[in-house]
C-alpha cells in the first residue's frame, strides 16, 4: 500500500520576545497501515497519537523550534518511543520551551528520512529560524514546508533569530527550484503549489516580508 498524507489542526499558543498569540497548526503524518512519521508536534499529542493510531511511529520531525511545532513532541515521544528529531541551528529556541528534555536525534541538509517505501528528503531552509527545514516526498508530490513558504509569501521574519534576505535565498533555491506541480503543505492554514507561489517573488521582495 503507498504512502498517504493525513492532516490533523491542533490549536494552542505560540510565544516568543514576551509575546504569545493564538495559533492553529498543522500536523502532518505520512505513512501507511503500518507505520508513519509525524511531521511537527504541536500542541495536542492526545489529538496526534489518535491519528497514529496503533501504526508505529518511526519519527517525529520538527520543521523548526518554535515552540507552537514542538510543545507536543516530548509527551508523544514518551508514548510511542519514537525519536524527535531537530536541526542543530535550532536547538536554542527547543530549549526554550523544553529546558529539560532534548531532541533525540539531529536533522541535516540531505538527509532522507524513510517511512512506507516513501522517502523525504530534509532541505535546510533557514531564514525562519536558523535551523528551519522542509521536507521533499518527490513520489508524493509534496514538500512539507514547515512555517518557510506560505500560501502568499514567506514566514515571518519579524522576531528573533530571523531573517528575511535568508529566507528569500532558501525559498528561491530550495524549494522554487522543485517542479511546479509540488504541492506546498504548509505549518499553518491552507495548502498551495510551488507553481502558484513562484510568479510572485519578486512582489515579496519589494514589500520586504
Amino acid at each position: 500500500m503507498a504512502a498517504r498524507i493525513d492532516q490533523v489542526v491542533t490549536s494552542g499558543t505560540f510565544s516568543l520576545d514576551g509575546g504569545t498569540w493564538e495559533v492553529d497548526n498543522n500536523v502532518w503524518i505520512v505513512g501507511d497501515d503500518e507505520e508513519c512519521v509525524v511531521i511537527d508536534a504541536a500542541h495536542d499529542a492526545d489529538a496526534i497519537a489518535a491519528a497514529v493510531g496503533g501504526r508505529r511511529l518511526v519519527a517525529i520531525v520538527s520543521t523548526h523550534g518554535h515552540d507552537d511545532h514542538i510543545d507536543a513532541a516530548p509527551d508523544l515521544a514518551v508514548r510511542t518511543g519514537a525519536p524527535v528529531l531537530l536541526h542543530p541551528d535550532d536547538l536554542m529556541l527547543w530549549k526554550q520551551r523544553h529546558p529539560d528534555a532534548s531532541p533525540s536525534g539531529e536533522l541535516a541538509d540531505g538527509q532522507v528520512i524513510e517511512v512506507a517505501g516513501t522517502e523525504l528528503t530534509v532541505l535546510h531552509t533557514p531564514g525562519h529560524s536558523p535551523g528551519a527545514v522542509c521536507l521533499y516526498a518527490p513520489s508524493l508530490g509534496t514538500v512539507f514546508s514547515g512555517d518557510t513558504l506560505f500560501q502568499g509569501g514567506p514566514g515571518a521574519t519579524g522576531r528573533s533569530f530571523s531573517d528575511f534576505p535568508t529566507i528569500i535565498t532558501s525559498i528561491r533555491e530550495r524549494l522554487l527550484a522543485l517542479p511546479a506541480g509540488t504541492v506546498v503543505r504548509t505549518g499553518h492554514g491552507d495548502s498551495t503549489t510551488i507553481g502558484d507561489e513562484a510568479p510572485h517573488l519578486d512582489e515579496w521582495i519589494a514589500r520586504g516580508h
